[in-house]
């Protein structure tokens, strides 16, 4: 029986997480992810820019008062390949 392979993109513990979080809202800031992820500033900085690279989160830079204002919001192509990776999973299991 062959799996269907796991999106390499996807398939990053952190990247996972920021991905799921993002499912369930229009967008979120920085300190959301950061404070719902337990990352490292520089960690989840790394890996929204990778998800970015990938076209699966849109990135934008604003500001917020005199402070610097990082937003994040899943991409059509991003809720995509988050059903594709957690369809994958569920074959897996067993429960495809």
């Amino acid at each position: 029986m062959a799996f269907a392979p796991l999106d390499p993109v996807l398939h990053n513990q952190l990247r996972l997480a920021i991905v799921s979080l993002l499912v369930g809202v229009e967008e979120a800031d920085f300190n959301h992810l950061l404070t719902h992820t337990g990352a490292t500033r520089g960690n989840l900085s790394v890996q929204i820019g990778k998800l970015k690279d990938a076209g699966y989160i849109l990135v934008t830079k604003g500001m917020r008062g005199k402070y610097p204002n990082t937003k994040c919001r899943l991409t059509a192509e991003g809720l995509h390949a988050f059903e594709v990776y957690v369809q994958a999973i569920r074959g897996y299991l067993g429960r495809g």
